[in-house]
């Protein structure tokens, strides 16, 4: 249950009792919303509460109420049910109370989005509800001064958030480069080992079974002799047999030899044992990512992470080495209409496509072999006719964006040198020097639409430079040309990661023409003013 009495859970409401018929019915009916991260955080909803009521008794309030995630990321609403208890309850008219509490502003949320907070918000304030931040320092009263300062503390939880990504990302990748194991279930004929700070054993892990200490790490070992050898031997059916993987598949259901999942065989499954390094002891990593809760992607192979030899291997590297020869041969021999024919051939069966379901299918090539052709899968269904449900078009459009940027930067060197300035480029940073007075960093955002149509942008600034000047390129609604470029001091810029939408609420002008006038030592500021 996410929504309780809140005579039940809340402490004011004792008090409120003491305070006697006469005096209970002026206090404000009011709802209690509390959120912590990670089941780790075991107190923090009760603190949480316990802060809520004193303000509660403090203010005339009386929670009737609780809504309650508990162990939920703050990043989307997905899978916060208590959020969106307390949001239906609202709109529905359901609710008993005026006024919502909350611990703070990080504790509504921290999405990504700032505006999505503030949407939220909104919704409870057009059905008549307020939301109160009580531990924040500004009344949520509608003024400009709680108005900028919601709109700080949102931006300010939401960076919290990537910059946290950011160090956990870089510490795994570290940490898959000493060769430990970094989630995900070991696989057919594989275990996972707990090893100490010192790499001593301290056992296997069994299915959900996780460490406990922070410096334990993971391995892959060979599990059971029975379970290695019958790899080794889908392997050589394959290889030496030249048994197809729905053939080798059928084999091992007959013998009543299940997966890691204790499930059947399938195509699929058998392709995933013949392609996975793993079983000849590499440790590969981010093949796929799903950051910040956002869409799960698969990732270009060149971001993969990667360290070799670091497991035991279980198939001798020259017989991995000819699985693959034979895998990429069946879609060589193939052209590329043939290629589409038989996807085609799939869609029609199917009524629709993932990776999942051309590895299931004999007379189709793998989703590694399309992707190789035409560069990525959706490149692939876009010739076939087929538009997932999901938009990947930001895939193919950053790619565009890449190649783009080199011109991009020709434009600005042309634009900079047409009014005097002398520009070089340092080849180890790759930041513009102008007049060997500032450097220049340029940097492309790319424009994406809301649901509700409106536009906004990305500039992600390179604080690790320390550029004096950053040239961001915002890109049209098609992402072909650009729109417009603001020309954004780097001693101005706080964040990383700067979110503009189509009109702004604050002006770069000042900044613009008190920081980059007396450099380019330009006496007129309409003439600096074109060139922003």
């Amino acid at each position: 249950m996410t929504t309780v009495e809140g005579k039940e859970t809340s402490k004011s409401q004792s008090v409120s009792h003491r305070l006697g018929d006469q005096s209970s019915r002026l206090l404000v009916r009011a709802a209690q919303y509390v959120r912590m991260s990670t089941e780790h955080q075991r107190y923090s909803t009760e603190n949480q509460s316990e802060a809520i009521g004193r303000y509660a008794t403090e203010r005339g309030f009386e929670i009737v109420r609780t809504y309650v995630d508990a162990g939920r990321s703050g990043l989307n609403i997905d899978g916060r049910q208590g959020l969106q208890d307390l949001l239906g309850d609202i709109e529905g008219r359901k609710a008993d109370f005026s006024v919502v509490l909350v611990y703070d502003v990080s504790r509504w949320g921290r999405f990504p989005d700032s505006d999505e907070a503030a949407f939220y918000e909104y919704r409870c304030r057009a059905a008549g509800v307020n939301v109160i931040y009580c531990a924040e320092q500004f009344e949520n009263d509608g003024s400009i001064g709680s108005d900028v300062q919601k709109v700080v503390k949102r931006r300010m939880a939401a960076e919290y958030s990537r910059e946290l990504s950011v160090k956990v990302f870089a510490g795994q990748k570290r940490l898959i480069e000493m060769g430990f194991r970094q989630g995900g279930p070991p696989g057919f004929g594989l275990r996972r080992q707990l090893v100490d700070e010192r790499g001593a054993s301290k056992g296997l892990l069994d299915r959900l079974q996780h460490k406990s200490i922070q410096t334990d790490r993971v391995i892959l070992v060979p599990g059971p002799h029975d379970e290695a050898q019958i790899v080794t031997r889908i392997y050589r059916n394959f290889v030496e047999g030249r048994l197809k993987e729905s053939e080798i598949a059928d084999s091992l259901n007959k013998q009543g030899v299940r997966t890691d999942l204790r499930r059947l065989w399938t195509r699929g499954t058998v392709h995933q044992v013949l392609i996975n390094e793993k079983y000849i002891g590499n440790n590969v990593w981010n093949r796929g990512s799903f950051k910040l809760k956002q869409r799960r992607v698969r990732n270009d192979p060149q971001s993969w992470i990667r360290a070799d030899n670091v497991f035991e291997p279980i198939v001798d590297r020259a017989l991995y080495d000819a699985a693959q020869a034979i895998i990429e041969a069946r879609s060589f021999r193939m052209t590329d209409a043939e290629m589409l024919v038989a996807l085609r051939r799939l869609l029609d069966r199917k009524g629709a496509l993932s990776g999942l379901l051309i590895d299931e299918t004999d007379d189709c090539p793998s989703s590694g072999a399309f992707q190789r052709r035409f560069g990525s899968l959706i490149r692939a269904y876009q010739l076939v006719g087929y538009a997932p449900e999901r938009d990947y078009a930001y895939i193919d459009i950053n790619r565009a964006l890449r190649r783009l940027h080199p011109s991009v930067i020709s434009e600005v060197v042309d634009g900079l040198e047409r009014f005097g300035g002398r520009v070089v480029r340092d080849e180890a940073s790759q930041l513009l020097i102008v007049n060997h007075e500032f450097s220049v960093s340029v940097v492309i955002a790319r424009c994406r639409e809301t649901a509700a149509g409106k536009l906004r942008w990305r500039v992600r600034l390179e604080r690790s430079l320390l550029p004096d000047v950053t040239i961001a390129v915002r890109m049209d609604g098609s992402n072909i040309a650009a729109r417009d470029y603001l020309i954004l001091p780097t001693l101005c810029m706080d964040e990383q990661v700067l979110r503009l939408q189509e009109f702004n609420g604050i002006s770069l002008d000042s900044y613009l023409f008190e920081t980059l006038e007396p450099l380019f030592e330009m006496g007129e500021r309409s003439s600096l003013k074109e060139v922003a």
